[in-house]
């Protein structure tokens, strides 16, 4: 018997004092009851060892004939073959009396099989020591885990789950010399200290405690529980990493199925066209599909699981493919699965608000394991995996729609009404017969408004990740060259090392266009048919060099792990500033319609035009200009906030500035049909477009310093009554708590084209909660706060 050799704050010894006391204090009923007793106390005369306890396990065989009669009560032969029962100590592999059950499924879990509770490490192994002396001594019950698992293997190599409990009547706990007494301060102290594996060791030192006894372990099978638990964590990390793993899906499968062969399969509707796609989870195959992309459904199936598919939307099982196929043999579906090496196999409808989604495919290579009876098993988990296919449907569309935003022209509804008028007029004179040409939209008298979020030094740190991303593939490298010259001196390693080293200081000193390009050509040249040919020699070559691949980009061959976390950076900062936007501009279009769009850089920029002529009602007033002019400076404040209160989750450390542009005036918005898109009209305004691309690099007259600044909003104007309509929005937004009290006002060095501009500079107010009252403030809350 095998017994585990680790720490443990209690000194085992294996004994059955508390059976012989039971049976001491007991009354014998009729005269079998008595001779039991008798013969079992006679055991304890005999062998006092057997009361005292056992310390070396090498000694029970000795002992097995008394341990059998002491024990048989407890063990009844009628149930052996029902109970999974063993006599054993806590946490160890030992077992000195068994139903006949458990020694099957240890049996049939082969030679080399030894038992190991899963999930529970040395440090928990040492602490439930010390939970079970202050549960059986001092009555306190500290049990931290609900419940252990085995995972046992069966007879055709299956995992199977077991959940163990253990019985502990037959326990007795006593201290020796070295054991400390426990206090309700040291109780308190332990239970805040379960991390603290010295605070457990201090107050229970190892082998301070004697157990004497023994425990009564019953396994009961929960494989399909744990299955389904599997199923359903799995389809958690499938959303949250965007793919199956099917191998892991396979298992679950099999093991709730209990079918060593089973595969899955999936097969995505689209209900629009009518057919069976390859779209989600490819990882998975499709067996109706057989390696086609996609076929009509009717096709696809035969018109009896057509039916019970999409009409019935219920399993369809086939039993027996060829004996089916015998009876059918213009049956398609059946031909399909034989020609696969398929027999029987449960089709299910993923359905949801009575929409079929796709088809879920269980297939067994063996007659008749899949059949009706089994296929209820799916109903318990098929609510999740519907969930999971629509979350997925959803992140689909909204791809799709991402991609759609990206690659075309999404016509803003502000203006969609003047698109819809003008396709009409020109199919209306199409039908007629009257030759005629799409004519621009142009919108004339139309306020503009712009701003952005700008990442800060963003050219700067993308460089340094560049820089940290080469040095880290060349420093393992020129440690792998180390490694091979300590085992076999060649000059061409030196070689190699002198390049990397030299390559490394052109690095660190001044990165050139071309520094990338040349790494790569020594390495693709040098490097990689070295690795290539010493990976044939050793284990170890090997694994020095599957090391280094598993470290790059096998696409491009560089390391990408510093430009990969500055990217993810640049990533959820466009994604977070560009979703408050998009979720502000919803409200701001309640206001009073406008145009808007958006643009994710570095940074997020904007612009939004209002006036008359968008909407088609003769409705506005410059009131509503006002209005959006402070939403537009509120909604700066709180992407600043945004920012502030996620930067420190970020890969790397970034900073964002944030900046407005005043346009004193109206101009004319022409939509240009060559590259779809809106542009303003006419040279002046082209002065406009200049000032956008430029300002945010100018710095302020007389100095270095760039007028955009972390931690500020930059308002650009030119015109003085600009410079006292924002002070105003700035004063009202001080007193609202998202301004700081201190105001620049700056002049602007002169721009290719354009002087004269000058600048409002303020310091954002930040706080870790979103704490006003209203959503967003209006141009009337403004005049009232003036107006007290």
């Amino acid at each position: 018997m095998n017994t585990v050799n680790r720490d443990f704050p209690l000194k085992i010894k294996i004994g059955f004092k508390k059976v012989f006391d039971a049976y001491r204090e007991s009354t014998p009923q009729t005269d079998a009851e008595k001779k039991l007793a008798e013969s079992i106390l006679s055991i304890e005369e005999k062998f006092p060892k057997l009361s005292s306890g056992i310390c070396d396990f090498k000694l029970l065989p000795k002992y097995k004939e008394q341990i059998d009669t002491i024990l048989n009560p407890l063990f009844p032969s009628v149930l052996g073959s029902n109970e999974i029962k063993f006599a054993t100590i806590p946490f160890q592999d030992v077992a000195f009396k068994s139903s006949q059950r458990y020694k099957n499924i240890i049996a049939a879990a082969g030679p080399d099989f030894s038992l190991d509770i899963i999930n529970f490490d040395e440090d928990q192994f040492y602490i439930m020591g010390c939970s079970i002396i202050l549960s059986t001594y001092y009555g306190k019950k500290v049990d931290f885990r609900r419940s252990y698992y085995y995972n046992i293997p069966d007879e055709r190599g299956m995992m199977k789950h077991y959940r163990l409990l253990y019985n502990a009547d037959f326990v007795e706990i006593k201290k020796t010399e070295q054991a400390k007494e426990i206090t309700e301060e040291d109780i308190n102290e332990l239970l805040e200290s379960f991390e603290d594996i010295s605070v457990w060791k201090e107050k229970f030192p190892p082998k301070s405690w004697i157990f004497n006894g023994f425990v009564i372990a019953t396994l009961t099978d929960v494989s399909l529980s744990v299955s389904i638990s599997d199923f359903k964590s799995n389809l958690l990390r499938l959303e949250k990493n965007g793919g199956f793993e099917n191998t892991e899906f396979s298992r679950i499968f099999r093991s709730i199925f209990d079918l060593k062969d089973l595969m899955i399969g999936f097969t995505d509707y689209n209900e629009e066209s009518e057919t069976f796609e390859r779209i989600l989870f490819k990882e998975i195959p499709s067996f109706i599909l057989n390696n086609k992309k996609s076929q009509l459904s009717k096709d696809a199936l035969c018109s009896a699981s057509y039916y019970k598919l999409f009409k019935q939307k219920e399993f369809y099982c086939v039993t027996d493919a060829e004996r089916y196929h015998a009876m059918y043999p213009e049956n398609l579906l059946y031909k399909k699965m034989l020609d696969q090496g398929m027999k029987s196999a449960i089709f299910a409808s993923i359905v949801s608000d009575d929409k079929i989604l796709g088809v879920l495919e269980l297939v067994s290579p063996n007659a008749n394991e899949l059949n009706t009876i089994n296929a209820n098993k799916l109903r318990d988990i098929m609510p999740f995996l519907i969930d999971s296919v629509v979350r997925s449907k959803e992140n689909l569309d909204n791809e799709l729609e991402l991609i759609i935003q990206e690659e075309c022209t999404a016509i803003h509804s502000s203006v969609h009404w003047k698109f819809r008028q003008e396709a009409s007029r020109y199919l209306h004179s199409i039908n007629e017969g009257s030759p005629t040409f799409f004519r621009e939209i142009i919108f004339e008298d139309i306020y503009p408004l712009y701003g952005q979020t700008d990442i800060k030094g963003s050219s700067e740190a993308r460089n340094e990740a560049t820089k940290q991303d080469l040095i880290l593939q060349l420093t393992y490298i020129d440690e792998l060259l180390r490694k091979l010259s300590n085992q076999s001196s060649l000059p061409i390693f030196e070689q190699m090392k002198f390049a990397i080293a030299s390559f490394s200081q052109e690095i660190k000193e001044n990165l050139q266009v071309d520094t990338e390009r040349k790494i790569m050509n020594f390495i693709s040249s040098e490097i990689i048919p070295l690795f290539k040919h010493i990976r044939q020699r050793n284990d170890t070559h090997r694994a020095w060099v599957d090391e280094y691949y598993k470290m790059i980009d096998m696409n491009t061959g560089f390391v990408y792990k510093f430009r990969k976390d500055y990217d993810e950076s640049v990533m959820q900062t466009n994604k977070r500033l560009a979703a408050l936007l998009d979720k502000k501009q919803q409200e701001a279009q309640r206001m009073y319609p406008h145009y808007f769009e958006r643009f994710k850089t570095d940074g997020v920029e904007h612009n939004l035009y209002i006036g008359e002529a968008i909407t088609k009602e003769k409705s506005f007033n410059k009131i509503y200009l006002k209005n959006l002019k402070l939403w537009q400076l509120q909604v700066t404040c709180e992407m600043e906030n945004s920012f502030y209160r996620f930067k420190d989750s970020l890969p790397i450390s970034l900073d964002v500035a944030s900046m407005i542009l005043v346009f004193n005036g109206s101009l004319s918005l022409r939509f240009r049909m060559d590259e779809k898109r809106f542009d303003v009209d006419g040279t002046y305004n082209a002065r406009y477009e200049v000032v956008k691309k430029r300002v945010d690099k100018a710095n302020i007259k007389g100095t270095e310093e760039r007028v955009t600044q972390p931690g500020k909003i930059a308002i650009i104007y030119s015109q003085k009554e600009d410079e006292e309509e924002y002070l105003k929005y700035i004063y009202f937004l001080q007193n609202q708590k998202m301004l700081d009290e201190q105001i620049e006002i700056l002049e602007l060095e002169d721009l290719q084209g354009v002087t004269g501009l000058k600048a409002l500079r303020v310091k954002v107010l930040y706080s870790k909660n979103n704490d006003k009252i209203k959503e967003y403030y209006t141009y009337e809350d403004l005049i009232s706060h003036i107006e007290e």
